[in-house]
């Protein structure tokens, strides 16, 4: 339990609240890589690393061809399966979707939404993201909605207006209610692959700007106990730094996540 102050800098109204500690999640995106074959092998060598670690929610998110085989060869351990996208729409004519039904039926749990290489590749907007989270939440998934600036937004200044538009527009119109599952996963662009880290200190302000925008749309106690992640760059050698923040509730990894023994290093962090 402890008392957090929000930066001077912000306008937020989060000043934190005592109460118990968020349980953090570590959730491993693996883009575009790995065969089912190669997912199966993962499992086998990554999950008895990591048996019995209950402090932490440890979530793997591989391409969908490999989501069936994935959510096979961890059935009956303490990892949940995850998809890296969903459609908004449900049984209609739209090429090479896939429907949150579609990812129930394979037995996934959770979801990733609006991932900054999806907006940035992909034309993804903030009211796409919207309509995916509403998605998501209404079918019973636990969504990941990402959010975060490029290189040349934070230089010029405007990280917290981009993280507020971009907090104000995928939750608008949800009830708190219904975003009760929902984990929120900040990654700044500019340290994606790159190599970069934000600085625990940059990291953990960015959470406290996402949290007042969760105070905003669905109550304080609400954003008391949203688990916000931070992703771009985490790797074994930098994880428990980062994680010993205490507005850093999880990790969203990308590249160490697709090797079992590093990802496994960062869980144990």
């Amino acid at each position: 339990m402890y008392f957090r102050q929000a930066p001077g800098s912000h306008p937020a109204q989060y000043l934190g609240r005592l109460r118990m500690p968020r349980k953090k999640v570590i959730a491993g995106n693996w883009k575009m890589y790995k065969t089912p074959e190669q997912t199966v092998a993962f499992l086998h060598d990554f999950l008895p690393e990591v048996k019995g670690h209950t402090r932490d929610e440890i979530v793997i998110a591989p391409p969908y061809i490999d989501l069936y085989a994935a959510v096979q060869a961890s059935e009956g351990s303490n990892v949940a399966i995850g998809a890296q996208d969903v459609c908004w729409r449900e049984e209609c004519a739209l090429t090479g979707e896939i429907s949150s039904g579609m990812l129930l039926s394979v037995g996934c749990t959770h979801v990733i939404i609006g991932h900054s290489e999806r907006r940035q590749f992909f034309a993804e907007t903030d009211d796409i993201v919207n309509l995916k989270l509403k998605a998501a939440l209404e079918a019973g998934l636990v969504p990941i909605v990402c959010v975060g600036e490029v290189l040349e937004e934070r230089e010029a200044g405007l990280t917290e207006d981009v993280l507020r538009r971009q907090c104000m527009r995928a939750f608008s119109t949800i009830s708190a209610a219904k975003a009760a599952k929902m984990i929120v996963a900040y990654e700044p662009v500019w340290a994606i692959g790159t190599g970069k880290t934000a600085t625990p200190q940059m990291a953990s302000d960015a959470h406290v700007i996402v949290r007042a925008e969760a105070a905003k749309a669905f109550g304080q106690e609400f954003a008391d106990n949203l688990r916000i992640l931070y992703g771009g760059s985490v790797k074994p050698d930098n994880a428990k730094t980062l994680m010993a923040e205490q507005e850093i509730d999880g990790a969203l990894v990308g590249g160490a996540s697709l090797d079992p023994k590093s990802f496994a290093a960062i869980v144990k962090y």
